[in-house]
Formats: structure tokens, C-alpha cells, sequence
């Protein structure tokens, strides 16, 4: 009974008999049925890609974005129900501005990171609320140089050098895995980014897609979405990649 939650999943506060929360798992679950999103740490800067599904073709272009800015130098991509990751972008910035109010200084990205994970993590513990059904992953650079964070649904958070969120996370992982990420720099990752999102994007069954880029360079450490003109060519590339892997198989 246990296994498939039947009466221990009806709300966050209950453990079943073999230690599991239900509802956490769910959460997750909503996570996996999301776009892919990635996040490179290289030598210097960190880069963030998300394969935004398009959900109608009325949709305005660039709405709706997965990746935002949370303070000048911190990027978040989320996936997982939207509106659950807006509102946990919404927190990070009110903790970013709380550090810099109470310290003086940008919150660094383990603070963040932290943070983040604590507020999440909270929503797991009561049964009058149910958990986000929504990732981050946090990119920045601070004092000690490019930093690559992600929170998951139960409040967890890693460092990481490159991870991936979303449907198609086994795949994504797996290209991310072959890189070596140490010897890259940020105009290589964006594109091994956006090959990578193209890669594990399944036509069959999600058809359309934006791809959103964006990178924290260590060299002026903002966040910002990356240039038309470099966004353009690293898709351009990809699909050149794609179109090469399918004459192969």
C-alpha cells in the first residue's frame, strides 16, 4: 500500500511506513513533466539555457520567461508549474535585497542559494500547504568566482558544474557529462548550451519551443540574456548538429 501512496499522500505533513513524503515526489514529478533547463559553470562565467515550450501559437514571443534576474549579478532558470517559479524568483529577490540592506554588500551565491532552499523547504512541513512544483537553478559570480546552484522541490540544494531540470534532464546530463566544462569558456558554452537543449528536445511530442540564453560573465559580472547576434548563431549551429546526428542514425 505504502509504495503507491495510497492514504499517505493526501497531505505534506504524512510520512508513509518506509519514510516517504508523497506530496515532495509529486512536486518533483511536476519538475520532470517540464521543459528542459541546463546550467554550465565554466572558467568564466556561468550560462543558463531553457527549452520554453510553446503552448499556443497566439503566445507573443520572449513572454513569459523562464530565466529571470534576481539581483545584477544572479540568474535563476526554473521549470516546473510557472507560476510556482515566479514566486520563488520573487522570494530570491527579496533575499537579495535583504542581505544587501543588513551586509552591505551582493549576497554571494551559497547565501542565495541557501536561502532559497530554507523558504522551499518550509513548504513541506505543513499540511495547510502543498509544496512548489517547481526547480531552480541559480548561476552567478561573486567573490570566489562562477557559482552554480540548484534547489529542488524538497528544499535540497547542490553545487553544481553543470545540471539539468526537465523532461529531458537523463539526456541533458548525459552531453553535459562529455564536456570539459573547466576548459570552456562562455561564448563555447552557450553554444554547447543551446546544442544540448536542441539534443534532448523530443519533435514528436512538444513541437514548438523558444530557447531562452542567458550568461553571468566574470569579466562585468551582470546577468543578462545573451545577444541576439550570439543567440542566433549558437541556434543556428545546433540545428546544423541536429540535422548531422539524424543523417548518422
Amino acid at each position: 500500500m505504502s509504495s503507491i501512496g495510497t492514504g499517505y499522500d493526501l497531505s505534506v505533513s504524512t510520512y508513509s511506513p518506509d519514510g516517504r513524503v508523497f506530496q515532495v515526489e509529486y512536486a518533483a514529478k511536476a519538475v520532470d513533466n517540464s521543459g528542459t533547463a541546463i546550467g554550465l559553470r565554466v572558467q568564466d562565467g556561468v550560462v543558463l539555457a531553457v527549452e520554453k515550450l510553446v503552448q499556443s501559437k497566439l503566445l507573443v514571443p520572449g513572454s513569459n520567461r523562464r530565466i529571470q534576474t534576481v539581483d545584477t549579478h544572479i540568474g535563476v532558470a526554473t521549470a516546473g508549474l510557472l507560476a510556482d517559479g515566479r514566486h520563488i524568483i520573487n522570494r530570491a529577490r527579496d533575499e537579495a535585497e535583504s542581505y544587501k540592506d543588513l551586509y552591505k554588500a551582493p549576497i554571494t551565491g551559497k547565501a542565495i542559494a541557501d536561502r532559497v532552499g530554507q523558504y522551499v523547504q518550509a513548504y513541506t512541513l505543513y499540511s495547510s500547504v502543498r509544496p512548489f512544483g517547481s526547480s531552480a537553478i541559480i548561476g552567478t559570480v561573486d567573490k570566489e568566482g562562477p557559482q552554480l546552484f540548484m534547489v529542488e522541490p524538497s528544499g535540497v540544494y547542490w553545487g553544481y558544474h553543470g545540471c539539468a531540470i526537465g523532461k529531458g534532464k537523463q539526456g541533458a546530463k548525459t552531453e553535459i557529462e562529455k564536456l570539459k566544462l573547466s576548459e570552456l569558456t562562455v561564448l563555447d558554452a552557450v553554444k554547447e548550451a543551446a546544442r544540448i537543449i536542441y539534443t534532448v528536445h523530443d519533435e514528436a511530442k512538444d513541437k514548438e519551443f523558444e530557447l531562452e540564453l542567458s550568461w553571468i560573465t566574470a569579466e562585468n559580472r551582470r546577468h543578462q540574456f545573451v545577444p541576439n547576434d550570439i543567440a542566433n548563431e549558437a541556434e543556428r549551429l545546433a540545428k546544423e548538429s541536429l540535422n548531422e546526428q539524424m543523417e548518422d542514425d
